[in-house]
């Protein structure tokens, strides 16, 4: 009696695609001649598996095993010992690594255009409200003499005479049948007797494309738009890839940027800072907006401007604007200036010094202790 496929693969019958396609890579390596010199036990179970692979990674043949197991081939799949149950080495190694690869191109030698990436900078402003920009693309495009085809008006292509059209061909070596690309054709499966003059039988030409994109508003810089469709046009009428715009917000001369959260640093006189007041404050919408700084305020204190940031993408919400206090010192002081705040400073440093300036206070006292614990 035959052994499960399942169990052959160990996996569950339950088992999705991916779990299947997993099993038979491990089992494959594990088992491969080139790991198993001379081990005719391996050569053998290496030939059960991919046996047992055969009909599970095709959905109905796996549905007809399911449902009559053996007896529903009528002996076409071959046993374990007849060989590759009609996988050939190519369709292994296609099973196994077509992952990384690449998939076959197809009979007419139409392959995918290949995705393209546009780097685009706007400004803060522009992130804010959100854009419509036109853009020019250098790019290979489809050809307008041919339509994508590559061969000339009136002309058509044929299947190579090397490769029959399948674009591959193979060679026996030694216990493997190696499969190539067909030199003839270059892998396409396909010639052009008379390629089109405009593209050069390629089925593209290299020109600039105009494209109007939209930019969404909140949008941060790493992200990236796609354009389906509007890369490179395939090779000989293939599908064309797609396009990346990738978006760079500029730095800004009064904010920064944290996600949707706003930043700014706000510089205030001394004298706003020690009797506090209402400032003006700049938004990145444009719009002047009062805050109110208490008396006796710090440099480094912020205060958050609730929505007052950048919209949040897919979302009706906005960020917050934090404004960063700096306490301006005077500068280029007159010596009546310079008077009247030495006798401020011996007012504020007198016995109620520390009710004034906490801060330096508590320096100091901390200074001294630190001075009297080195010399004890």
């Amino acid at each position: 009696m035959a052994e499960d496929l399942y169990k052959t693969l160990g996996v569950d019958k339950n088992a999705d695609a991916a779990e299947i396609k997993k099993a038979y890579r491990k089992m494959a390596m594990k088992y491969h001649p080139d790991q198993n010199k001379d081990n005719a036990e391996a050569e053998e179970k290496f030939k059960m598996v991919n046996a047992a692979y055969d009909v599970l990674k095709d959905d109905q043949k796996r549905a007809a095993y399911d449902q009559f197991g053996e007896a529903a081939f009528d002996g076409s799949r071959g046993q374990a010992g007849g060989g590759f149950g009609g996988a050939g080495f190519s369709d292994i190694f296609e099973d196994m690594f077509g992952d990384f690869m690449g998939s076959r191109g197809g009979r007419n030698g139409a392959t995918r255009g290949s995705d393209i990436q546009y780097a685009m900078d706007i400004t803060l402003e522009e992130a804010y409200k959100g854009k419509e920009a036109n853009i020019t693309v250098p790019i290979n495009t489809t050809c307008d003499g041919c339509k994508g085809s590559g061969a000339e008006d009136g002309t058509s292509s044929k299947d190579c005479s090397t490769c029959g059209g399948a674009g591959r061909v193979r060679a026996q070596q030694g216990f493997f049948t190696i499969e190539r690309a067909c030199g003839t054709c270059g892998g396409q499966g396909t010639v052009i007797e008379k390629p089109c003059k405009k593209c050069k039988g390629a089925g593209r030409v290299h020109k600039e494309k105009k494209l109007k994109i939209s930019i969404p508003k909140g949008i941060d810089s790493g992200r990236r738009i796609r354009l389906s469709g509007e890369g490179e046009a395939g090779m000989r009428g293939g599908p064309s890839g797609d396009l990346y715009i990738l978006v760079n917000v500029k730095g800004h001369k009064m904010f920064k940027r944290d996600s949707a959260n706003l930043y700014c640093r706000v510089p205030i006189a001394m004298t706003m800072a020690t009797l506090g007041g209402d400032i003006e404050v700049p938004t990145i919408s444009g719009k002047k907006m009062k805050s109110n700084i208490p008396a006796g305020t710090q440099t480094g204190k912020q205060f958050r401007l609730k929505g007052q940031g950048m919209p949040i993408m897919q979302s009706s919400s906005y960020g917050d604007l934090y404004i960063e206090i700096f306490v301006e010192t005077p500068m280029n002081l007159s010596s009546k200036q310079k008077e009247i705040f030495q006798k401020l400073d011996v007012d504020l440093s007198g016995k109620d010094g520390k009710k004034h300036s906490p801060e330096s206070s508590g320096f100091v006292t901390k200074m001294k202790d630190l001075w009297t614990d080195l010399t004890d």
